[in-house]
């Protein structure tokens, strides 16, 4: 568990230093420091993916990781992590911000990027 947590920071860490190269306008680190904090969220889902008495961290997690991959416009990521998420026992709040990402994030940018 103590890896999770490593991860979980780091990328947390990470999404700290993009919103700072967002405020700054350089959009090329952002996106980098985004991508790079959505490996590390996904790697720590990943590690919990199959332990389904960890909730909510295994769906925190999850949103998490989906929420970066949107931002990373690595929509089908997005669409795998938020069904890994609902197949497990997410509270109903969590699961209900899950099929609000899969509804209104995924398929509004799908749209907006035209796929």
């Amino acid at each position: 568990m103590q890896d999770v947590e490593i991860l979980h920071r780091e990328a947390m860490e990470l999404v700290d230093q993009a919103f700072l190269a967002s405020q700054r306008g350089d959009t090329t680190v952002a996106l980098e420091l985004t991508k790079a904090a959505f490996s590390q969220e996904r790697a720590a889902a990943d590690l919990v993916a199959n332990l389904f008495d960890l909730e909510p961290t295994r769906s925190v997690l999850h949103r998490s990781a989906a929420t970066l991959a949107i931002e990373c416009l690595e929509l089908r990521e997005a669409e795998k992590l938020i069904g890994r998420a609902l197949a497990g026992n997410p509270p109903d709040d969590i699961a209900n911000e899950l099929r609000d990402l899969l509804l209104e994030e995924i398929y509004s940018r799908r749209q907006a990027i035209g796929h």
